[in-house]
């Protein structure tokens, strides 16, 4: 049976079944009995995991992908897109991907930039390449309104997908899935709403900070550990966008995150382009992903490199997690006339990818960057 994340904790279904007619006289047993649940041997704490990130996934309408995932019969199947890559998406016993972009009702109407509303077979497509959860907090989430954003986290639900970042209600408990045996909570903010006003109803509907001030990540984050989560990762969409440098304020704000005993690893968005990766006091965060999906047809080749990060976290004698080993797998989001791919990284932009992630010293500090 392939490994999958449990995106409930935990759920179990008691049924019984009779037989027709009178019960069987019972008669004495000479069997020995079972032992006790108290008497049985604990079974050993998981060792490790793995954890793959991916960037911003964006569909922009009237394009390549769009023309590709159309069907005859009017359907869209996304499912191309991912599938050069979905094995290093499989592999993992956790994949965590960023869904910028609400979706729209199934049948549209659809729109593109600047308010996005895809069609919610992208989470299909997502959902079928491995993905297990995704953060939603972006400068789009509210795009789409409330409702927009009310209908993307039910789509997400319905694929079997866990979120972070949007929420539906006021009082929703902390995102924390079973991972293999281990608590992982997720936890998402953004800088941005395009300007859009939060909701006077639903002021709680989207994760945001003002950067640098990540006060209310942190509190998310001892919130998930106050759940139970034994690794907590945070997602953060900000700052600069087709900037591989990340800006002083996205630096402070990682770099207050990662000396929170509650945080584990930052993960980063928004940019559009690759950002470096770099190990802080032992711990590590990707300043940006990149676009796992999108087509910013005027940027070239920097806004079509990508990237996915690839964490093992191993239990120490403490017990508690740390990364062991950090990988990044260069991908390119290849745009051809009538379809998009995502593809392992050729060698020249692979070294191209390579260069910006090792900006900040990451090889030095034990990054493996590695083919897919």
């Amino acid at each position: 049976m392939p490994r999958r994340t449990a995106l409930v904790l935990l759920a179990v279904l008691l049924a019984g079944c009779g037989t027709d007619g009178p019960a069987p006289a019972a008669t004495p047993s000479t069997e020995t009995a079972e032992p006790s649940s108290a008497a049985l041997p604990t079974p050993p704490e998981p060792d490790s995991f793995t954890l793959v990130a991916t960037g911003d996934v964006l569909v922009h309408q009237g394009r390549a992908l769009t023309t590709g995932a159309r069907r005859p019969d009017g359907s869209w199947d996304f499912s191309a897109v991912f599938a050069p890559i979905a094995p290093v998406i499989e592999q993992a016993d956790l994949a965590i991907c960023h869904l910028e972009t609400p979706v729209a009702p199934v049948g549209g109407p659809y729109s593109g930039y600047p308010s996005f509303a895809a069609q919610p077979e992208i989470v299909d497509a997502l959902a079928g390449a491995g993905y297990d959860l995704c953060s939603t907090a972006s400068n789009h989430s509210l795009d789409d309104g409330l409702d927009g954003l009310v209908r993307t986290l039910d789509t997400l639900d319905a694929a079997g997908i866990a979120h972070t970042g949007t929420h539906r209600a006021a009082d929703e408990p902390p995102t924390v899935v079973d991972v293999d045996g281990v608590r992982v909570g997720h936890v998402a903010t953004t800088f941005s709403l395009n300007g859009v006003p939060l909701p006077a109803d639903a002021p709680w509907a989207v994760d945001t900070f003002a950067v640098p001030d990540v006060s209310g990540v942190l509190a998310d984050a001892a919130a998930a550990r106050a759940a139970g989560a034994e690794v907590v990762v945070a997602s953060v969409h900000c700052c600069a966008e087709y900037d591989h440098e990340p800006t002083a304020d996205q630096v402070e704000a990682v770099r207050t995150l990662l000396a929170s005993p509650d945080v584990d690893l930052v993960l980063g968005h928004h940019a559009h382009v690759v950002q470096p990766f770099e190990q802080v006091d032992g711990e590590w965060a990707a300043y940006g992903l990149g676009n796992h999906l999108a087509e910013h047809s005027t940027r070239g080749y920097d806004t079509e490199d990508s990237v996915i990060a690839r964490f093992t976290f191993t239990r120490g004698g403490d017990g508690r997690f740390t990364v062991s080993r950090a990988e990044a797998v260069p991908v390119r989001i290849e745009v051809g006339a009538d379809a998009v791919r995502l593809v392992p990284a050729d060698p020249e932009s692979a070294a191209r990818i390579g260069a910006v992630l090792d900006a900040r010293g990451a090889v030095a500090d034990g990054l493996a960057i590695v083919p897919g």
